[in-house]
């Protein structure tokens, strides 16, 4: 019995530890709340929008603390007691229990309390009562939540200081129709908002309105949409590193499909450097499976370390099994591994990418019995790529010869492949031009860092000013040595 009461008293003692733990993490949480409205009243206040960029960088943190008690509190303290705001977002809060206890003590603000919260601070609100949803998978909620989010951004449309708020509000309410799959609904309203936020110069609504309509077309496979939008809009250049990420991903699908695979390689490349280092470690999964898949496209092998990376190993497997089979010419391996792993590729959307991989896969054939055989039947090659006849296996072969994957001649009359000696790749340009094209990739990548390169404000100044005195001080430095020159040589006998 004692053992029995031993054992109730210390469940009973870790039960009320974790319920403690759990409000403190709340009343923290609540605090961090504060703390980000506060920083959006002083953005509002002193007009600058680098608090609110404060508030949304930390919005992936923010949104792991968030439940119906924090979310409860946060917003029966912000709104007055009468308010339609407020009954709104509640009606999507579990109201929390008298257990849950938290201070219910109002913020100061320079506004009054019968007065509301600024409609920046409603914005905020909103967003967050929608993120909560998302990631309680309450989709047709969400829904709700984010039209009438929408609502509340197209009152704000003409406040500056709303602007990158607005834009996260737009990726939100993106994301929560998708999730219901009603992604094609707001196509139209997007466009319209991407005009207006070009004409207001607004970049943060502009890139992601743009990045958002990309994702509707290719969600759908509208590619030549999605090239159109591509080619008539321009991406801005002062965007955030996220969205440029996202831009260059969602362009190296397009020109994937459409056969313009240096451009597509090159872009995903950008794409998965631009990404967060430490997080979004779906995207780069995502951005590394396509940019695997076109460079084996492009006739190159990828490096093996690209698959031994931790969080790549295992949604890479497949992608490593198809690289075995293209970089062996192995046709029966190639199609085992393409039956096997098609529901993968299709959710990846690589599948249509990889069917043209099967010409690849038999040029490599050829070429490694080009390197083999100095002479072999038409027969044996059909044998050996597992075609159906020599006359096919004589057509490919051809086809290789034309396209300079193989020096060869081939004997019709007899039915046999002539292999030409070995020509030394040096005495070619093959090697002027691969080196053109690693310059070519560096001088870009340089760019591209230059440009993501950010400075203090006015610090250019102070740098010219201090420039200017150093050189003044060098002016009398020689100035003196001179003049010590002089009475030396003076004073010397």
């Amino acid at each position: 019995m004692s053992e029995e009461k031993t054992t109730k008293a210390s469940q009973q003692e870790k039960e009320n530890s974790t319920e403690e733990a759990e409000q403190d993490a709340n009343v923290l949480s609540l605090e961090d709340l504060k703390g980000h409205i506060r920083f959006i009243e002083k953005a509002v206040s002193m007009k600058e929008p680098r608090y609110v960029s404060r508030v949304l960088r930390a919005l992936s943190s923010t949104r792991k603390k968030l439940n119906h008690v924090v979310l409860w509190r946060v917003v029966s303290l912000y709104f007055p007691l009468v308010s339609s705001d407020k009954d709104f977002l509640l009606s999507f809060i579990d109201e929390p229990m008298e257990t849950d206890g938290l201070t219910t003590t109002r913020p100061r603000s320079s506004r009054s309390a019968g007065s509301g919260p600024l409609s920046e601070t409603v914005l905020y609100l909103y967003l967050l009562v929608l993120i909560h949803l998302i990631d309680t998978r309450r989709g047709i909620e969400a829904v709700g939540c984010a039209d009438a989010l929408v609502d509340k951004v197209q009152s704000l449309s003409r406040r500056r200081s709303s602007y990158e708020l607005a834009a996260k509000c737009y990726f939100y309410y993106g994301r929560a129709y998708e999730l219901v799959g009603r992604l094609h609904e707001i196509r139209s309203f997007l466009l319209g908002r991407l005009r207006t936020a070009t004409l207001r110069r607004d970049i943060a609504g502009q890139a992601t309105l743009l990045n958002l309509l990309l994702r509707n077309y290719l969600q759908y496979n509208l590619y030549d949409q999605a090239f159109k939008l591509h080619s008539k809009t321009d991406f801005p250049e002062s965007a955030s590193i996220n969205e440029w990420a996202r831009y260059f991903y969602y362009l190296g699908r397009i020109q994937a499909i459409q056969l313009d695979y240096s451009s597509a390689h090159r872009n995903l490349l950008q794409a998965i450097r631009k990404a967060p280092q430490q997080s979004a470690v779906g995207f780069k999964q995502m951005a590394t499976k396509l940019a695997v898949t076109v460079q084996l496209l492009l006739g190159e092998i990828p490096d093996r370390s690209v698959f031994r990376e931790p969080f790549l190993r295992k949604p890479l497997q497949p992608y490593l099994q198809l690289v075995q089979a293209v970089r062996m010419g192995d046709l029966s391996k190639f199609a085992a591994v393409v039956g096997e792993c098609s529901e993968q590729f299709k959710k990846d959307h690589t599948y249509t990418l990889i069917l043209r991989l099967h010409h690849n896969v038999i040029k490599t054939g050829v070429r490694m019995i080009s390197l083999s055989y100095s002479r072999i039947s038409l027969a044996d090659v059909a044998e050996k790529l597992q075609l159906d006849s020599p006359i096919e296996a004589e057509f490919i072969v051809a086809k290789a010869i034309k396209d300079g994957v193989i020096e060869a001649t081939i004997d019709h009359d007899n039915g046999f492949v002539q292999s030409k000696e070995n020509v030394d790749v040096y005495s070619t340009t093959e090697p002027q031009g691969a080196f053109h094209q690693r310059i070519t990739f560096c001088l870009e990548l340089h760019n591209q860092c230059v440009k993501a390169m950010r400075f203090p404000p006015k610090s250019y100044n102070k740098e010219l000013e201090s420039v200017e005195m150093r050189r003044e001080r060098e002016q009398q430095d020689l100035e003196f040595a001179k003049e010590l020159a002089e009475d030396e040589d003076d004073s010397f006998p």
